[in-house]
C-alpha cells in the first residue's frame, strides 16, 4: 500500500530545503508528483541552435547558443577611476540572429576564461534592450561540452541528443530544474494510472511511468510525441470525467416541467414585436423550450454575439416559465447592467409588464428590478411581489441571492455573463426553488467549441451567430499614437465629426485615476510593460479633451467607484442623448445599449484583452448608423501587441478573435485562473489544438460514467480525479 506517497514526498526531503522553498513560491510545486509534472516547455536539439532573431522583451528565456567572439573593456567609474573597471561583452550566435551578454566587476573573470569563441552553452536570462540591441545582462550559463570532453556532465543531465528546456524563473534556471527532475524521476515508476486500461489499449497509449520517463529523458522526437499524446489523453480525461459526474449527478435531480400556455404571455409578447425573429433566434428558443419541458433542470449555455439578442431569447424562456405559473430571475453583473436589463425587457413588454396596474393587459405580469442601492419602501414592495407570485419576472444583483429574498414558485434562472458570477452564489439562488430551478447561462463572450467543452462541459450549448437585421458594420482601424501622432489628432477630429452628425462617442481607459499613488505598483507596471508611464486614467484623460480636442463637447465620465445612483444618472443624461462623449472604464464592456453612439476611442488598446476589445467595440454601431472603433496604442509596429490589435481591427468575427486569444494567451487565463497565479492544471493539453482529444475524451468519460457512476472499479481514476479537484479547481468546474 505504500505505492502513493513516493509521488507525494515533499520537495524538501528530496532536493533540500532551498531549492524546494524556491520551487514551492515561484513554480508552486511542493512534492515529487508536482515536480514529474512539470514538462519541458520545449526540446533544444545539441546539433541545432534556438532563434535569437525572436526573443521576447523583458521575458526569462533560455537559450543554446554558440561564444561567436568575446571582448573585455576597461573603463573608468566613480568606484574605479583609474580604469580599473571591466566590463566583458560576449556575442552569441544561433545561426538565426545573434545576442549580446554583458559581464560587469567581479563577474566577469569565469566568464572570461570560460567562453572562449566556439563554446557552446545554455544561457539564462532577462532580455532588455541596450543601444537600440538585445542583450542578457549577467546571464546564468552551462556549458555544453562534446561528447569527447571527460567533464560530461552536462552530457549525462540530458541524456540523448535533446535537451529539454524548462519553464523557469530567475532565481531557478532550466537546467537547476532538470538536474532536479533526473533526481526524482525514478519515482515515476510509481505514478498510479489514472487511465482505464482499456481505454489504453484500444487507443495504443503508453503507460504513465513510460509517458513521464519519455517526456523528461526522450532519446528522439518520437519519444515526446508519444509521451505528449499520453499526457493530453490523462488531462483532458481526467477533466472530462469530472464534467461527466456532474452532468450524471445533475440529471438525477428533480425539476419542475414548465410548458408555456399556448395563448400566454409569450404568444403576446411575439405579437407585438415589430420584427420577426432570427432563425438563429427561433432554433435556439426551441432547444430551450425542449429543455423546459423535461423533469430534470435544464443547464444551457446561450453563447450570443454582441447584439445578437439573446436578451430577446431570454425573455421568451422567462415568459414561457410564467406562463406555465412559475417565477423567473435574471442575475446581471453589475446595476448598471441589472437597471439596463430592466429597461429594455419592460419596454419589450409595454403593457404585458404591468401586472396589477392600471392599463396593464389583463394576463400581464411584474416585472421588478432588485439590486443593492434601492430604497427601503421600493425594496420592501418588490421584496413583497416575489413572495406573493405577483412578480413573475425579477432582474437583479446578487442581491437577489440574499436570504431576505423569497419566491412564490422559482423556475427558471437566467445568469448574464457567467464568468462574473462564482459556484456559491448560484448555488445559493437553486437553493430558493421549491425544486432546483432550470438554468441558463448567458455570454457575449464568443467561446470555441472545445472551450465551452473544457470550462462549460456541464452545460449543453446553444449559439446565436446571426446578427439580427438592421444592424451596422463597424470600421476598425489601429492609432500608432507614437509613430503617427497625427493619426491621434485625426481620431479626435473623427469624434467631432460623428458628434457634429448628432451622434455620441466613448473613450475607454483602462485606469479610473483616482488611486492612491503606489509606487510599487507604477514599478511593477512599468516593468512588465517596458515603459515607464501608468496606464491611462480616464479622470485625467477626460479633462485633457474637455479641454483640448474636444472643447465644448459634453463630456462626462464613467466608473465603477461612482455611487450606484451617479453611474445610472450618467448614463440616463448618455442614452437621453445629452452627453457627447462619455469617458469610462470597462464597466460599458456588457450590455450597454445606447444605438446613438456611434464612435469609440479605446486608449491603451494594449493594455486590453482581444476578447475584452471585441466586447468593448460591441457598444457602437448599434442603431441604423454605422460604427467607428479606434484602438489607440503606442507600441511599436513589430510588438506581438500590435499584431493583437490588427487582428481585432482586421475582423468582426467573435469566434475567429477567440480562437486568436486563446493561442496567444496561456490556456489558463481560460480556465479563469489567470488572476490567481497558480498553475493551471492543463500543462500539455491546448484547447485549441487538441479539439479532437478533447472531443474523443468527452466520449469515453460519458460511457465510463454511465457504467460506473462513482468510479468504483477505477481506483486510479479517483486519486486523479481528487488531486484535480481540489477547492481551487472546483472554482471553475463549478462555474457553470
Amino acid at each position: 500500500m505504500d505505492l502513493v506517497p513516493a509521488l507525494e514526498e515533499p520537495l524538501k526531503k528530496v532536493l533540500g530545503p532551498p531549492t524546494a522553498k524556491v520551487m514551492a513560491e515561484h513554480l508552486g510545486l511542493h512534492t515529487v508528483g508536482d515536480l514529474l509534472h512539470h514538462y519541458p516547455r520545449r526540446y533544444e536539439e545539441r546539433g541545432q541552435l534556438t532563434h535569437l532573431a525572436d526573443l521576447p522583451m523583458d521575458e526569462h528565456v533560455t537559450v543554446v547558443a554558440m561564444v561567436a567572439d568575446a571582448r573585455l573593456h576597461s573603463f573608468a567609474s566613480a568606484k574605479a577611476p583609474r580604469g580599473k573597471g571591466q566590463r566583458l561583452e560576449v556575442t552569441i550566435t544561433d545561426g538565426s540572429g545573434r545576442l549580446q551578454l554583458v559581464f560587469f566587476g567581479n563577474g566577469v573573470h569565469k566568464p572570461h576564461k570560460e567562453l572562449l569563441p566556439g563554446t557552446r552553452a545554455m544561457f539564462a536570462g532577462k532580455v532588455s534592450v541596450f543601444n537600440r540591441r538585445l542583450q542578457l545582462a549577467h546571464p546564468a550559463y552551462e556549458l555544453l561540452r562534446g561528447d569527447g570532453d571527460n567533464a560530461t556532465e552536462a552530457v549525462e543531465t540530458w541524456a540523448g541528443a535533446l535537451i529539454p528546456l524548462y519553464p523557469a524563473t530567475a532565481k531557478l534556471e532550466s537546467w537547476k530544474i532538470g538536474k532536479a527532475i533526473q533526481t526524482v524521476l525514478p519515482s515515476a515508476q510509481e505514478a498510479v494510472d489514472p487511465l482505464p486500461s482499456a481505454l489504453r489499449e484500444g487507443r495504443g497509449l503508453v503507460s504513465l511511468p513510460e509517458a513521464l520517463l519519455k517526456i523528461h529523458r526522450p532519446h528522439t522526437k518520437a519519444d515526446v510525441a508519444a509521451a505528449r499524446t499520453r499526457l493530453k489523453w490523462d488531462e483532458a480525461f481526467v477533466l472530462q470525467v469530472a464534467l461527466a459526474r456532474r452532468r450524471h449527478a445533475d440529471a438525477q435531480l428533480p425539476a419542475v416541467p414548465r410548458r408555456p400556455s399556448p395563448d400566454g404571455l409569450l404568444t403576446a409578447l411575439d405579437d407585438r414585436l415589430p420584427f420577426t425573429l432570427t432563425e438563429g433566434q427561433q432554433k435556439v428558443s426551441k432547444e430551450i423550450f425542449d429543455d423546459l419541458a423535461t423533469d430534470h433542470p435544464m443547464h444551457r449555455l446561450l453563447q450570443g454575439e454582441v447584439g445578437s439578442g439573446k436578451t430577446l431569447v431570454a425573455l421568451r424562456a422567462m415568459l414561457a416559465v410564467v406562463d406555465a405559473g412559475g417565477q423567473a430571475a435574471m442575475l446581471a453583473p453589475t446595476e448598471v447592467l441589472a437597471q439596463q436589463h430592466h429597461r429594455s425587457i419592460v419596454e419589450m413588454m409595454g403593457e404585458l409588464a404591468e401586472g396589477g396596474m392600471l392599463g396593464g393587459a389583463e394576463h400581464a405580469t411584474k416585472v421588478v428590478l432588485l439590486t443593492g442601492s434601492m430604497g427601503t419602501a421600493a425594496r420592501r414592495q418588490a421584496l413583497l411581489d416575489l413572495v406573493t407570485g405577483e412578480a413573475g419576472i425579477v432582474i437583479g444583483t446578487h442581491a437577489l441571492i440574499e436570504d431576505k429574498v423569497q419566491f412564490h414558485d422559482l423556475g427558471l434562472v437566467v445568469v448574464d455573463e457567467q464568468h462574473r458570477f462564482g459556484v456559491e452564489q448560484r448555488d445559493a439562488l437553486r437553493g430558493k426553488g421549491k425544486q432546483p430551478p432550470h438554468l441558463l447561462v448567458m455570454t457575449a463572450t464568443p467561446i470555441p467549441r472545445t472551450v465551452a467543452m473544457t470550462v462549460f462541459g456541464d452545460l449543453e450549448t446553444s449559439v446565436l451567430d446571426q446578427l439580427p437585421a438592421g444592424r451596422s458594420p463597424i470600421a476598425s482601424h489601429v492609432v500608432p499614437a507614437a509613430d503617427k501622432p497625427h493619426f491621434l489628432a485625426r481620431a479626435w477630429e473623427r469624434v467631432r465629426e460623428e458628434v457634429g452628425k448628432g451622434h455620441q462617442a466613448y473613450v475607454v481607459c483602462p485606469r479610473i485615476g483616482d488611486e492612491e499613488d503606489d509606487p510599487k505598483k507604477a514599478r511593477k507596471s512599468a516593468e512588465d510593460e517596458a515603459e515607464k508611464r501608468p496606464p491611462l486614467a480616464v479622470l485625467e484623460v477626460a479633462d485633457q479633451l474637455a479641454k483640448g480636442p474636444l472643447q465644448g463637447l459634453a463630456v462626462e465620465v464613467l466608473h465603477g467607484r461612482m455611487h450606484p445612483d451617479d453611474k445610472d444618472a450618467v448614463m440616463r443624461r448618455f442614452a437621453a442623448g445629452e452627453t457627447d462623449v462619455l469617458v469610462a472604464t470597462t464597466v460599458i464592456e456588457v450590455g450597454v445599449n445606447v444605438p446613438n453612439a456611434t464612435a469609440m476611442v479605446i486608449m491603451d488598446a494594449d493594455r486590453f484583452g482581444v476578447s475584452q476589445l471585441h466586447q468593448l467595440r460591441g457598444r457602437v454601431g448599434r442603431g441604423s448608423a454605422p460604427g467607428l472603433c479606434l484602438l489607440v496604442t503606442e507600441m511599436p509596429e513589430a510588438s506581438p501587441a500590435r499584431q493583437r490589435l490588427n487582428a481585432v481591427a482586421s475582423t468582426l468575427d467573435g469566434f475567429e478573435l477567440s480562437r486568436i486569444d486563446l493561442e496567444q494567451r496561456r490556456e489558463g487565463d481560460v480556465l479563469g485562473q489567470a488572476q490567481s497565479g497558480a498553475r493551471t492544471s492543463l500543462r500539455v493539453l491546448a484547447v485549441i489544438e487538441d479539439e479532437e482529444v478533447i472531443a474523443e475524451a468527452r466520449e469515453e468519460a460519458v460511457a465510463v460514467v454511465a457504467a460506473d457512476p462513482d468510479l468504483e472499479r477505477l481506483p486510479g481514476l479517483r486519486t486523479a480525479l481528487d488531486a484535480l479537484l481540489d477547492d481551487e479547481r472546483e472554482q471553475y468546474l463549478e462555474k457553470g
